[in-house]
This record gives C-alpha cells, structure tokens and sequence, in this order.
C-alpha cells in the first residue's frame, strides 16, 4: 500500500505553530503524510514512491552532512514512540517551547510531542533571528503550572547563557534537550552552574530525532558499534528508509534477527565503562594529518577548555602539501579586541594534546556558519581558511 504524499511549507517562528492540524491529521490517517519544506524556499519534488508504509506520516529530510540530503521516511509508530520515550526519561508530559525551524526534525518533534502529550505549544518570535529577549518572552507565556521543555542547539544556548534574563528563563525549564551538534563539557558545566537542566541528544532524522540521551539510550531504542567504532541505531523509533531511493535505504537500513530496524551511521563513538556511549564525530570528519587520525572533537573540546577566550570552537581538515591535512580550528572569542595567535594557541594546547592533533591553521571569527538545525558548516569553514599560514 502507497500512503498518499503532499508538501508542507512550513513558516519560521511563531508562524510554524499553524502546521499543527496538518501534522495532526498525518498522524491519525485521516489526512496525507508530509514533506516539510522551508516556507519561501522552492517546494521539492513529489516522485513516486511505491511501497511506502502504511502509517507513513512525514518524509523528513536529512541534514545533508555529505552529498545531497535526503528525506527519511517516518511513520506514525516510529513518531509516537519517540514522543512517549522522550516524556518517560524527562518525567512525564509537559508543554514544549518551539524554538528551532520546525521544517526539521528537532522542531518537528517539539511539535509531535506536544500533539502526543494533548499540549499547546509555545513558539518563539524568530523575526529578527533568535534572540535572548525573543527566547525570554516566548518562555513568559508558557502554562506555569505545567512541566515546561523546550530543544536547543548548542550555539543558543551559549547565547542564553551570556544573557541575565535568558539564563533566567532556561532555569525555569524541567528540561533543555540540547542536540544538532556536539555540547562542549564546558558549556554544559556552565549551564549546570546556571541551575539549567540539560539532556544532550544524539540521533537523526533517520532515528525521529534525538534516541540516546546523556550517552543511554531511549526505552525501547539499542546501539551497536563496529570494529572500527561506527554506530548504528535500532528501534522502534527507526526510520523505513528514504523516500524514492530503495537502493540508498536498503545500504543504510537492516532489520535484525529479532525484528528490529537498524540504521547504519556515519558516526564514529565509544562506550564508557559505565555503557554510556559517546560519539566523537562523523567518519567523514576526522582528520588525517601525516598519516595519523585525529577527531576533530577532542580537539575542539581542548580549545574550549584549555585556551582562556574561546567560546566556540569547530575543526576541519584542510589540505596541505606536507602533511596531506592539516588540522585548522576556528573559534569565536569572549574579546574580538584580544584574539588568540596560532603560537600561542599550540603552546597552551601543548602536553594536552598529541604533536600530531595541534592546530596547525587558525581562524578568528565572529560566529561559525551554520546549516541545517544549528549544525556548524565544515564545508563553509573549509574555504574560509584559504591561504591562512601553517605551522
């Protein structure tokens, strides 16, 4: 059986909240499943798609890491058992502030949960992009007497953190699902620190979402990882595949002895003695500077921690003559008045890190550029470092 397929533009903001008779009805049957779009933006393609599944609900797309995104297909069972197994770790159902695009699916899921849990959600005023103060007004008209949850990425919340008010109002929250790219052990201390509760999340479109929260997974939800460190993810949460591209599907996703969907990441992780598993980038990601691998990760969180200013920091490889690649940071600073030398950033990072994974190229900027759900652009910052000098 087919399910029929329609495209949804999905406004920014506040606006976003008027999809929520159509998400209802793609979640009940009674209405067809969805293909979220960005509203302004060209709407996609319908293809046809024999064989999809029954309950399908929303084809959901990719964030586009490598090559051309795609648009996972989700059904209602695998929507509703993220929605149920997120309220069951967080303590119970709650209203949820909306707070990212909710064209992708960290917003699509505040939306789902709220329709789950029978609440209204709240959405912030994104018109003049996030803001604190937007952030702060939207948290004001949330039901005080209910259980309050909102999502974040990890550049807002830094942005709420450094803000009197902001920091305010995130203390008021049950709990803040922080995801889409990795959170630094320091900005999570700060949040502590700030009486803010945080979960991170790891997961994908092709997971609903967000499926291991602070390293466990979700009821219901497992993890394996290979030889090599890769993660895959399984449960009832997992996706049927991609729209129109059995083949690509049928490569990423399996189904187990026991019946379970798997998906086959492009991540790379290690489980910790207590079973928590941590993910140390995309595969894709690691650098490969003289021969020796480097996580961009490890270095990223030595940059926040160790070198006194840096806020934020991301790592790429980009090609050199010498080492093949070089290892190429670049941050944002406390102080845009009082940046950081290569020289010095080496020298502070040295005894901290191997000789083999200190920067070698650095880049000051005013803020990392950004796609997708708040994800930092590793392609954008890879041509932004151009003919910047090596050490």
């Amino acid at each position: 059986m087919t399910r029929d397929l329609a495209t949804l533009a999905v406004p920014p903001g506040a606006d976003a909240l008027r999809v929520l008779p159509d998400l209802a009805r793609a979640l009940d049957g009674t209405g067809p499943a969805l293909l979220p779009f960005a509203a302004g933006s060209k709407a996609p393609a319908l293809p046809p798609a024999p064989g999809t599944p029954a309950d399908l609900a929303l084809a959901v797309g990719t964030s586009g890491s490598t090559g051309r995104p795609k648009r996972a297909l989700l059904t209602t069972s695998a929507l509703q058992a993220s929605a149920r197994a997120t309220h069951a770790r967080l303590g119970g159902d709650g209203q949820w502030l909306l707070a990212m695009p909710a064209h992708h699916v960290a917003g699509l899921q505040v939306l789902v949960r709220s329709l789950v849990a029978g609440t209204a959600p709240v959405a912030v005023d994104t018109s003049d992009g996030f803001t604190p103060a937007a952030f702060v007004a939207a948290t004001g008209r949330l039901d005080p007497a209910a259980r309050s949850y909102t999502a974040l990425v990890p550049t807002q919340l830094v942005r709420l953190l450094q803000d009197p008010e902001g920091r305010e109002a995130l203390a008021r929250y049950a709990a803040v699902l922080l995801g889409g790219a990795a959170a630094p052990p320091s900005l999570l201390a700060r949040a502590a620190d700030a009486g803010v509760t945080v979960a991170t999340t790891y997961g994908m479109s092709e997971t609903a979402g967000g499926c291991v929260y602070d390293g466990l997974p979700l009821d219901g939800t497992r993890f394996d990882l290979d030889d090599d460190g890769r993660i895959s993810l399984g449960g009832p949460t997992v996706a049927h595949g991609y729209l129109a591209e059995p083949g690509l599907g049928a490569a990423a996703f399996t189904r187990g002895p026991d019946g379970t969907r798997w998906f086959r990441t492009d991540d790379l992780g290690h489980v910790d003695a207590d079973g928590a598993l941590h993910v140390q980038g995309r595969v894709d990601d690691l650098v490969n500077t003289g021969g020796v691998k480097v996580a961009p990760r490890v270095v990223e969180e030595a940059l926040l921690a160790h070198v006194e200013g840096v806020t934020e920091a991301v790592v790429v490889g980009v090609p050199d003559e010498e080492w093949g690649q070089a290892v190429a940071a670049a941050v944002v600073v406390a102080d845009p008045a009082d940046p950081p030398a290569l020289a010095d950033v080496r020298a502070r990072l040295h005894g901290i890190l191997p000789g083999h994974a200190l920067p070698r190229r650095l880049l000051v900027l005013p803020a990392i550029p950004l796609r997708g759900p708040g994800k930092p652009d590793r392609a954008a910052l890879r041509t932004q470092f151009g003919d910047t000098p090596t050490q």
